[in-house]
C-alpha cells in the first residue's frame, strides 16, 4: 500500500528538521505501507525550499512542489492532491507537529477497515487562547446553522482521503475553496479520531486574527448561500416592526394629538436602517467578489519547480 503525506509549507525553516524526526519515528512500525512526502513550498520566503532540497537529494521519497508565489493554503493543498491523486490514499497534515504523527497509524488502521475519510478532531482547545477558543466554538456553530451540509466542530485539515476521495475533491472545479467544506462535502464513510493539539514545536504561525476572520467570510460563503437568506428574512421582520410602528404612530396622533417623536429617535431610526443596509450590501458583496473571481477562470496555482515528482 501507497501513502502520500501531503504537508504544504508557508516559512516551516524552523520546524522541518523536527517534523521529520517525527514521522521518521512515528511511522516505522508501518512496515507494510510505503510513504512518500509531497512537500508543497507555498511561497516561503525563509529557507524552506533549500532544506526540502537539500532533504530531497538524500531521500527519492521526499517530493516537492514549489508554487511561483504564496497561493493561500488551500491552492497549496490542491497541487499536493493533483500530485497524490494515485496514491491509495494521502494523509493531510501540517509541518508544525500540532497535529501529532503518530494518529497517523490509527488513521491508516480505520482506511483498511473501508473508511474514506479519517479525520482528527481535537479533543479541546487548551492550547489555544480563550479569545481563539470562543470565535472557534462560535464560527462552527454559524456555520453549521447556516450551511446544509454541517460540518463537525474542532475537525481541521488533518485527514486521511482514499483516492475515490481526493479525486472526488479534485473534481469540483471552484476557485474560491474552503476545503474544510469540501471535505464534509463529497461524502463517503467518514470517522473522527479525537487528539490533543499541542503548541507549535518551533516557528511562528502564518495566521493572525485578520486572516482568521477573512477565512472565515470565506468558508461561509463558499459553501452556503445561508447568509443571504437570513437578511431576506431580517428584512421582512424588520418591515413588519417598522409597519406595526407607524400604525401606533398614527393611532397616538389620531386619538390624543401627540406629535411625531423628535431628532433623537428619527436619527436613531436612520442609523439603524442604515446600519441593517450597509452590512446587506457587505454580505451581497462578498458572494459577488466570489463570482468575480470565478468567472475569471485563472489557474488556482503555478507551480514554479518540482523535485522527484512524476
Amino acid at each position: 500500500m501507497k501513502i502520500a503525506l501531503l504537508i504544504p509549507c508557508y516559512n516551516e525553516a524552523a520546524v522541518l528538521p523536527l517534523f521529520w524526526q517525527e514521522c521518521q519515528k512515528a511511522l516505522s512500525s508501518l512496515s507494510d505501507t510505503q510513504f512518500d512526502y509531497i512537500f508543497i513550498n507555498d511561497g516561503s520566503k525563509d529557507d524552506t525550499l533549500g532544506w526540502l532540497k537539500e532533504l530531497a537529494s538524500k531521500n527519492s521519497q521526499v517530493k516537492i512542489i514549489s508554487l511561483s508565489r504564496n497561493f493561500g493554503k488551500e491552492a497549496a493543498l490542491t497541487a499536493g492532491l493533483k500530485e497524490g491523486e494515485n496514491y491509495d490514499a494521502v494523509v493531510v497534515i501540517d509541518a508544525d507537529l500540532q497535529d501529532p504523527p503518530a494518529l497517523i497509524v490509527d488513521f491508516i488502521r480505520y482506511f483498511k477497515e473501508g473508511f474514506d475519510i479519517v479525520y482528527g478532531q481535537r479533543g479541546n482547545r487548551a492550547s489555544d487562547t480563550f479569545f481563539k477558543r470562543t470565535t472557534a466554538t462560535l464560527f462552527y456553530k454559524i456555520y453549521n446553522l447556516l450551511s446544509t451540509y454541517p460540518m463537525p466542530a474542532n475537525a481541521g485539515d488533518f485527514r486521511l482521503l482514499s483516492r475515490r476521495a481526493v479525486q472526488a475533491v479534485l473534481a469540483l472545479p471552484e476557485r474560491e475553496r474552503f476545503m474544510k467544506g469540501i471535505f464534509n462535502w463529497i461524502g463517503y464513510k467518514t470517522k473522527a479520531v479525537p487528539f490533543t493539539r499541542t503548541p507549535r514545536a518551533a516557528g511562528n504561525t502564518a495566521w493572525n486574527y485578520w486572516k482568521l476572520w477573512n477565512f472565515s467570510l470565506q468558508g461561509l460563503t463558499s459553501c452556503s448561500t445561508g447568509l443571504l437568506r437570513l437578511w431576506t428574512y431580517m428584512g421582512i421582520v424588520i418591515a413588519c416592526l417598522a409597519g406595526l410602528y407607524a400604525i401606533f404612530i398614527a393611532y397616538k396622533k389620531i386619538m390624543f394629538g401627540n406629535p411625531v417623536s423628535g431628532y433623537t429617535s428619527l436619527m436613531v431610526a436612520i442609523l439603524f436602517f442604515s446600519g441593517v443596509q450597509l452590512i446587506s450590501l457587505g454580505i451581497i458583496g462578498e458572494y459577488l467578489g466570489r463570482i468575480f473571481m470565478e468567472t475569471k477562470q485563472r489557474p488556482l496555482y503555478l507551480i514554479d519547480e518540482k523535485i522527484n515528482c512524476k
